[in-house]
């Protein structure tokens, strides 16, 4: 038997598929950055993993439609701000549209520049090392060169559609 040259069609529609991908819990980020001016950038996102501890690289996605897609993928740095469980409040803030995401959010500057949250239950500083168009998406690969984590949080949770926040077993 040979095996396929291109996967089938799926047997699913595109909001079937994005309920599916609800199921899997995972963690909320805000992703920061600083434009070729010095302004400020930033968003929600749930797609970050781990990839490598030797060289130590994480990785993010982002939709090629996204408006800060030229920022991201022209500049040399950008953080992944892992979200503690009181921090909902950001999380929506930077993912609404038509707002001025940073308005009267407390962050220090990174050690490349790029805006680092304050109560972030964990941070990566990053060098844009690769990035991967794959579907609608654009994969983000970065090396980190610095990172921190605030040992008394606990972490901000997505799942279905909504926010949770970690729960003892």
């Amino acid at each position: 038997m040979t095996s396929p040259l291109r996967a089938a069609a799926p047997s699913f529609s595109s909001l079937q598929f994005r309920r599916a991908l609800g199921m899997f819990a995972t963690g909320v980020t805000v992703v920061t950055a600083r434009d070729v001016q010095g302004g400020l950038i930033g968003l929600t996102a749930n797609s970050f993993n781990s990839v490598s501890l030797d060289p130590p690289l994480v990785l993010w996605s982002l939709s090629q439609r996204a408006g800060s897609m030229a920022v991201f993928s022209a500049g040399t740095h950008y953080a992944i701000n892992i979200l503690a469980s009181d921090q909902m409040a950001l999380a929506e803030r930077f993912a609404a549209k038509n707002v001025d995401r940073f308005a009267g959010v407390s962050f220090s500057e990174g050690v490349a520049g790029a805006p680092v949250l304050a109560g972030a239950a964990a941070v990566f500083e990053c060098f844009n090392r690769s990035r991967y168009e794959e579907g609608d998406h654009v994969i983000f690969v970065g090396e980190v060169e610095h990172c921190s984590r605030r040992d008394d949080a606990t972490p901000l949770i997505y799942h279905g559609g909504r926010y949770f926040t970690e729960l003892p077993l």
